[in-house]
């Protein structure tokens, strides 16, 4: 075992904000002030740094001005590994016998690199900067864990009302788990497009916006929901991971998708069918992460009111043999051929600021890759989305209208839900390595 050892000024810990704005800090588990029984190696996985390694019952590292951030629950994340057998890392304040803090949880990885991060929550916590140390628990003896950092956070932010900070231990959780999947083999004659999609149908239709107007039932103009079928005004991340109901494929996502409802008159049109299509555009697609849990977005603008003649960009249009045989009278909206349909096309923005779920726009913390790279203020590439809208009509000389007015109204939100797992798998075997794959994840 190691003897204590007090790290020189320049090597005295480093905390580094997991956001900007979010009050969650990162602490580098090679970062102690003081430490007993700890040896330190580099990470097996790409950007992970060092880890204090092969650490066994008794030992302990301390962390000199950890801020705790103001009163309130404080949630507390590790990323751990473990090949040998479980224990738990108990941290206290101010000294080695001083108040615990938090207790977390260390499971049997199966390997001292097979990383996972143990989480615990303190509902009461001293505030502001603190020592913390962090004590190795195990029964069993015999080295038991590697830790390569701890995250403390009390999940407030500066930004104002409407952004939505995310949870920084869950989304290293997250990633850590999608970088450590090993992509399958691509077979050969594989169209080689990223993309896989989710094949939708109808659900429901409700007066109900849960980004724009949340816990405000019958605010919005009337939607037509795709995806959850338990989606309306109170939906979160949490109640639609709590149902199954969905009317998309795969089973795995339980995401919520929702357009403005289409009318003729007062007759509505609901889809005939909807994909919703994850893809790049980006000109490296092996940089893409997977949307973080609970993230949600909207495309389009539901004021923009103004005409769209034939020509127009982000329009409606017909598909199938026939096409287009004329437009309304009032010139904004296409008449089909019998033999075919009317069509939408909407993509969103596929570059994130890797700090935020929402925004109070709900844009301000996505963009478009307009230079096919995702730089500066919006630096991760998330999924490009996009929703392409089949309605079981040719159209009206008369036209027809949007519950949000004119046909540039047109707008979708999404508010994601899938099963971590199995959205990972289709980024990193589909959009990462650029191969074609269908609604279940295969080539």
């Amino acid at each position: 075992m190691l003897v204590a050892a007090t790290l020189a000024a320049a090597a005295t810990l480093v905390l580094a904000p997991a956001t900007a704005e979010a009050a969650t800090i990162t602490v580098q588990a090679e970062a102690y002030a003081a430490q007993s029984g700890v040896q330190l190696e580099a990470t097996a996985d790409t950007g992970g740094g060092q880890n204090a390694a092969y650490l066994a019952n008794g030992d302990w590292l301390r962390y000199d001005g950890v801020d705790l951030g103001a009163a309130g629950t404080l949630t507390i994340g590790a990323r751990v590994a473990s090949a040998t057998g479980t224990g738990s890392i108990e941290l206290r304040t101010g000294s080695n016998t001083g108040p615990v803090l938090a207790t977390l949880a260390v499971p049997n990885t199966g390997g001292w690199q097979a990383w996972t991060t143990a989480t615990a929550t303190a509902a009461t916590h001293p505030t502001g900067a603190q020592t913390v140390f962090a004590l190795l628990k195990n029964t069993t003896g015999g080295d038991f864990v590697n830790i390569n950092w701890f995250s403390f956070g009390d999940g407030t932010t500066t930004d104002g009302p409407g952004w939505i900070p995310i949870n920084q231990a869950a989304w290293n959780a997250q990633l850590a788990e999608f970088n450590a999947l090993t992509p399958r083999a691509v077979p050969a004659g594989t169209v080689r497009v990223s993309e896989f999609n989710a094949s939708c149908t109808y659900s429901h239709s409700r007066p109900d916006d849960p980004i724009i107007f949340p816990g405000m039932p019958g605010a919005s103009h009337m939607h037509t929901f795709l995806g959850n079928d338990k989606t309306d005004a109170n939906t979160t991340t949490q109640t639609l991971l709590a149902n199954a109901g969905t009317s998309c494929k795969p089973a795995p996502d339980l995401s919520a998708y929702w357009i403005p409802t289409l009318y003729n008159g007062d007759q509505a049109i609901e889809p005939k069918d909807v994909v919703v299509y994850y893809g790049s555009r980006i000109t490296d697609p092996s940089v893409t992460k997977p949307f973080p849990q609970g993230f949600r977005m909207i495309a389009g603008d539901a004021k923009l009111q103004t005409p769209t003649p034939d020509g127009s960009v982000n329009a409606f249009y017909c598909a199938g043999p026939g096409g287009q045989i004329g437009r309304s009278a009032d010139g904004n909206w296409p008449i089909c051929a019998s033999t075919a349909v009317l069509m939408f096309h909407l993509v969103f923005q596929d570059c994130w600021d890797g700090k935020h779920l929402d925004s109070p726009t709900h844009k301000a913390h996505v963009s478009y890759s307009y230079t096919g790279a995702c730089t500066g203020d919006y630096p991760i590439a998330i999924p490009n989305l996009s929703f392409l809208i089949s309605y079981p009509t040719q159209g009206s000389a008369n036209g027809l209208r949007l519950a949000s007015g004119m046909a540039s109204s047109m707008h979708g939100d999404a508010f994601f839900a899938w099963d971590n797992l199995a959205q990972s798998q289709r980024v990193k075997n589909c959009l990462v390595q650029k191969a074609k794959c269908n609604t279940e994840g295969n080539f």
